[in-house]
């Protein structure tokens, strides 16, 4: 595991091959968010968004490639890679009371947008929040 950026705006975690990758997702932007100052309450929503979109890319992507934050006066936004080329397909609806099927419906709520784009063999899944 790696993690690359600038100790300012920008970061990066290399996640192939990573055992527990949701686990070190979540730790990484929990660093990332304290050096940026973030509000405990809006830092929790990213963490659950993060643990989301890593997770969804462990199930449904193959395994999560990387792990990006880019944080503007405007948004942050986070990105995760993975070797499906497929995009994310949220559940039509998912039995309440039900593990899984919820990730991508927790997704479209707490952030402001998300979209998936192609990449390297598979694609990036984005979703950018507000400032904390």
């Amino acid at each position: 595991m790696q993690q690359r950026g600038s100790p300012g705006r920008t970061r990066l975690l290399l996640l192939e091959g990573a055992a527990d990758p949701v686990t070190r997702s979540r730790d990484f932007a929990r660093r990332a968010l304290a050096s940026w100052k973030w509000l405990p309450e809006a830092a929790e929503d990213v963490l659950l968004l993060v643990s989301e979109v890593v997770s969804n890319a462990c199930m449904h992507g193959g395994g999560p490639g990387t792990l990006l934050l880019h944080l503007t006066p405007e948004r942050l936004r986070i990105e995760v890679t993975d070797g499906n080329p497929a995009p994310p397909v949220r559940a039509r609806a998912p039995e309440p009371g039900q593990p899984g099927g919820h990730g991508l419906l927790i997704v479209d709520r707490l952030s402001r947008s998300w979209g998936s784009r192609p990449g390297n063999g598979g694609k990036c899944v984005w979703l950018e929040v507000g400032p904390g």
